[in-house]
């Protein structure tokens, strides 16, 4: 049930009738008529922009449209009133069952209400986290976890067909680097004294490495030169690391569909093949690159290089697929990378990277565009920096990683759920300051723990009622007897889930999802409030069973609404507190 939907629906039937009648001229598209909540909650329930978008392809007065739909949504069998408001909205009222009849709804679907069928069952991927395979994850990659999950679980919710992917970069010079580092840990298992050179990583994590390597090949590599063990150190620290990478998710609640290899595109011929369908639709060519502005690097020279014309697809500069000595640049494997997602059948893609990627947007763009015919959209989102604290104070780096705080040091500090549900309070691409003592608080003031206390004073007050309160027997209690402002109240933002999920699915926004939790949670918590300052308004009243039981029926629903979303976003609700 989708109140606003609903609503839309009956403006459009009426706008339709009038261009049938000839009120309107015929034709007219209805597209861009939206019906939104107003502004000012003491304007109406619902506002529509209907006169507005319509009157100029029209050629009327946008009021003379809207005082003509006015007369016509009045007849409406949900609508109380509709009144004109300035040069042309239209404000309506909705029958007060209309709101009441969301409970039911709520009960009958459970943790489902809300589901949609916007999506349409379109394939779609999110590639998050992807970070390098040479070490645990830290801060950053814990932002880009929880927003990816919690995205990919959204568009879940509005029917999409989701593939969660992890792109392992592990084809790169920096695994070389990892290898190096893990042979100083295998000799240091040995009994050596090893220093580690400026861009190794000294991190302890490394040190279990180095041992199950001696117990895998004892000294074999102790003597031997860098070539004779650079592979195979190579695949096996990659693999070490990997499993610690996954151990990781799975402690913040993260689970891929599909781990990804960069190494998987050489000498497989995916990169020259990805390369090839560009250069057939003539986007390849030898050329040299202009200067780049300002001041010259001090090693930049012109050189002919094999250029991708991205340019032709929204990108600034045209960008170089390979160097002059016939070596891949970095941007090629991504070029294969991405053809290999469009060749799989994605509807559209989603990449979450971190701010530091931003010069990346529009060439990836560009290269998902042409590979695609401009068939398949890509969806970049970047995720800011997170600043940790603890009382106001700067977090201190982790020992165990050396330079960074790691994910699991956040999550040994405040638990999964208020990871998750602290990193969604912000939107991805908005800097986030994180006080873990702020995030562990039982106040108003912490969202985390103000949206699980709703849900667990719900479950307080059924265990206080006992008796026979199943969601079937709740969803027949008269809701005429939900009077009150506050409780008319909360019937309108229960109302306004649905419409919140196909919006933040559509946005690929998830903390409007966090957002609305905290909002619904604030709405139950001030009705709660009023009971201990008036008897009246408890849930529970000996004195009045229907509507204790009309109550109960309401905040089950709240109840229920909010472990959907805690559940969209990766947070357990919870059920004492």
């Amino acid at each position: 049930m989708n109140v606003f939907a609903e609503i839309r629906a009956a403006v459009v039937a009426a706008l339709e009738g009038m261009m049938a009648e000839g009120a309107l001229p015929g034709g007219l598209s209805l597209d861009n008529v939206t019906v939104e909540p107003p502004r000012d909650a003491a304007h109406g329930d619902m506002a529509t922009n209907a006169a507005m978008v319509l009157a100029k392809p029209a050629g009327m007065k946008p009021r003379d449209i809207a005082e003509a739909l006015a007369t016509r949504l009045a007849d409406a069998e949900a609508i109380a009133s509709a009144e004109v408001a300035g040069p042309g909205f239209l404000n309506l009222r909705l029958k007060p069952s209309v709101w009441a009849d969301v409970v039911p709804a709520v009960l009958a679907a459970g943790t489902g209400f809300g589901r949609s069928d916007m999506g349409g069952g379109t394939k779609v991927n999110v590639e998050f986290v992807s970070a390098n395979p040479t070490g645990p994850l830290h801060v950053g990659h814990t932002r880009g976890a929880v927003f990816g999950d919690a995205l990919a679980s959204l568009l879940d919710f509005a029917g999409h067909a989701v593939t969660r992917e992890y792109y392992i970069n592990d084809g790169g010079a920096q695994v070389d680097v990892l290898a190096r580092s893990v042979y100083l840990r295998y000799l240091e298992a040995h009994g050596q004294e090893v220093a580690f050179p400026d861009g190794t990583y000294p991190g302890d994590y490394l040190i279990p490495v180095g041992k199950a390597l001696k117990e895998k090949v004892g000294d074999q590599f102790v003597e031997m030169g860098e070539q004779g063990w650079l592979a195979e150190i190579r695949e096996f620290a990659t693999e070490a690391m990997m499993g610690l990478i996954r151990g990781d998710l799975e402690a913040l609640g993260v689970e891929m569909d599909v781990f990804y290899s960069e190494k998987s595109l050489y000498g497989t011929g995916r990169i020259e093949a990805a390369i090839a369908a560009l250069d057939e639709k003539g986007l390849i060519y030898e050329g040299t690159l202009e200067p780049p502005k300002g001041k010259l690097p001090e090693d930049w020279e012109a050189r002919e290089q094999t250029l991708f014309k991205s340019t032709a697809h929204g990108d600034d500069v045209d960008r170089p697929v390979k160097k002059s000595d016939g070596s891949w640049t970095y941007f090629a494997p991504d070029i294969a990378y991405h053809y290999d997602k469009v060749e799989r059948g994605f509807d559209a893609l989603i990449d979450v990277f971190g701010a530091d990627h931003g010069g990346y947007v529009k060439r990836m763009k560009a290269a998902v565009s042409a590979l695609s015919d401009g068939q398949v959209p890509l969806d970049i989102k970047l995720t800011q920096l997170v600043k940790l604290y603890k009382n106001g104070e700067p977090f201190k780096m982790s020992k165990r990683a050396g330079t960074f705080v790691t994910l699991r040091d956040v999550i040994d500090e405040v638990g999964s759920d208020v990871t998750r549900f602290v990193m969604l309070m912000r939107k991805n691409d908005a800097p986030l300051d994180f006080d873990f003592a702020k995030a562990t608080e039982q106040s108003k003031d912490n969202p985390v723990f103000y949206v699980q206390y709703a849900h667990a004073r719900v479950a307080s007050v059924f265990r206080k009622a006992g008796g026979e309160n199943s969601d079937t027997a709740l969803a027949k209690a008269d809701l005429s007897l939900l009077a009150h402002e506050d409780e008319q109240a909360l019937l309108r933002k229960l109302a306004e889930w649905p419409r919140l999920v196909e919006a933040a699915a559509g946005a690929h926004e998830p903390h409007r999802v966090a957002f609305y939790l905290y909002d619904l949670a604030s709405a139950f918590h001030s009705l709660q409030h009023q009971g201990k300052m008036d008897p009246d308004l408890r849930f529970l009243r000996e004195d009045a069973p229907a509507l204790s039981q009309a109550r109960l029926a309401l905040i089950r629903a709240v109840q229920l609404v909010i472990a959907a979303g805690l559940g969209i976003l990766g947070v357990t609700p919870a059920n004492e507190m």
